[in-house]
């Protein structure tokens, strides 16, 4: 069946679930849209927060579903399963579309029990319980692969980078058959636009949610070093907390780096093209991602990048094209990186025009949404996923 014809898909329901309103917003608002045109009835489910208007605004139905994205209470999130299962009873979809570990769980076990018949589950990342090693991510990592193991099967995966689709074939979580690779959510090239690199001191940008796992303290180390070796330059924090993450930086703790003029967290920011347009270079030291959005939309306005050598990171950042890349958690690395594309301004501007093109032939909007629209299409022509 044709992925771009309204009629075929008239009456057809399809369901996003993610953990949060602001994810469905700012990450697959583009994929709603472009189904809502196919002819699809899109209807939305995360928890509330500040952008469940905005979903609400471009005219979609959203259905607020609570839960706690750190729930550990077997008994509770068995009820919330339950409460999905119902969801999904009630709305009785066609298609059911899973973001981020929680929701790829509880969503598709839920699915299963409601007897929905096609149902995609998006590994937009390992998350927190796969990327540290503290005892309790250690005890919750085998539990984490059974729920995998039993929910994955008889659904369509999709990955955002081959290390991790080897990962989970290497673990026996997916076969072949089930699986393909979209590179992320895509970056509106329109709106992420090319700016001149900024004159006089120059500014590096972490543009990320306040977490310790996307590097934030290695970040914070290294301005450290930079700045008592003289370099003139600024380092910027352009990101919210995390409060119902177990990896959050305390607020207490970005202010005092503040205090002591380490770094300027500026917190969030609605205007992220004006923030890129403000930096030099562009940094996430991230212990490990799916395909991190804000390195693609740095990129798309010309940005030289610097990140770590984990899955998701080194397939934007090509070293000694479009940036350099650091050590994953060792700081020293870090400093080396930063203080050369610092010191290189004839760099900067060669590998933030590579990384702009890279984004236009990779990583746009309309090439990941038609790509995500062809595993639709295929569902709906085979029936039910398998």
């Amino acid at each position: 069946m044709a992925a771009g014809t309204g009629s075929a898909n008239a009456n057809v329901k399809t369901l996003l679930f993610a953990n949060t309103a602001w994810y469905l917003y700012n990450f697959r608002l583009s994929l709603a849209e472009a189904l809502r045109s196919q002819g699809h009835e899109v209807v939305l489910i995360s928890p509330a927060d500040d952008n469940a208007q905005k979903l609400s605004a471009a005219g979609f139905r959203w259905i607020e579903f609570p839960f706690s994205r750190k729930g550990q209470n077997p008994f509770q999130e068995l009820i919330t399963i339950r409460n999905l299962a119902r969801i999904y009873q009630a709305e009785k979809p066609d298609f059911v579309h899973h973001f981020t570990v929680k929701c790829v769980v509880y969503g598709s076990l839920a699915a299963k029990w409601s007897g929905v018949p096609r149902i995609i589950n998006a590994i937009t990342g390992l998350g927190y319980v796969f990327i540290g090693n503290n005892v309790a991510q250690k005890l919750l990592r085998p539990v984490i692969l059974l729920l995998y193991k039993i929910s994955l099967r008889r659904t369509q995966v999709i990955f955002q980078n081959q290390d991790d689709l080897n990962q989970f074939k290497e673990m026996h979580l997916i076969n072949a058959g089930q699986v393909s690779i979209i590179r992320g959510s895509g970056v509106d090239v329109q709106k992420f636009m090319v700016t001149p690199l900024p004159e006089g001191c120059q500014v590096v940008v972490l543009p990320a949610r306040m977490l310790w796992d996307k590097g934030v303290g290695e970040f914070v180390a290294a301005a450290r070093v930079l700045i008592a070796e003289g370099v003139d330059a600024r380092f910027v924090l352009a990101g919210d907390t995390d409060e119902h993450n177990p990896a959050a930086i305390p607020p207490a703790t970005l202010d005092q780096w503040q205090k002591e003029g380490v770094v300027e967290w500026i917190g969030w920011q609605s205007d992220m093209p004006a923030v890129y347009a403000s930096a030099n270079i562009v940094c996430l030291p991230s212990y490990r991602e799916g395909l991190p959005k804000t390195l693609i939309e740095a990129a798309a306005c010309g940005r030289p990048l610097v990140a770590v050598d984990v899955p998701g990171c080194r397939e934007v950042v090509i070293p000694l094209e479009t940036g350099l890349l650091a050590t994953v958690r060792d700081v020293p690395s870090l400093v080396d990186c930063l203080r050369s594309l610092l010191s290189d301004r004839e760099g900067q501007h060669r590998m933030g025009a590579n990384a702009r093109h890279l984004v236009e032939n990779e990583f746009s909007t309309t090439r990941i949404v038609a790509e995500t629209l062809s595993v639709y299409s295929k569902l709906q022509g085979d029936g039910k996923t398998k």
